[in-house]
């Protein structure tokens, strides 16, 4: 009976570093850049863009499509860094306990 109550609470107090977790991936922000850091965007720990700033030497009629190519490159750097952070936050919260596999975070 020890056992089941020891999981219990265990499971409580895992419960709420995980609502503290998903409540921080809110305030977490990451930058992601390309082009030489012609283009920059920020996006939350939820992926949410957040900003976005573009080298106004990048407004050519000449250079849009080079343009959207880099907010796409930058915007892809920002969300590998969101992954890789939040995956490390995760196992600071599950205290290296491995998720079951295919199974990702955020839910």
């Amino acid at each position: 009976m020890k056992d089941i109550m020891g999981m219990m609470k265990a499971a409580q107090e895992m419960q709420g570093k995980m609502q503290q977790f998903q409540q921080s991936l809110g305030d977490l922000l990451v930058d992601g850049r390309a082009g030489g850091g012609m283009v920059s965007v920020t996006l939350n720990g939820k992926g949410e863009l957040k900003g976005l700033k573009i080298d106004p030497t990048l407004f050519t009629d000449d250079d849009v499509s080079v343009l959207e190519d880099l907010i796409i490159a930058a915007h892809a750097d920002a969300k590998a860094k969101v992954e890789t952070e939040t995956a490390a936050r995760m196992q600071e919260v599950t205290a290296g306990l491995p998720l079951p596999p295919g199974m990702k975070f955020p839910f």
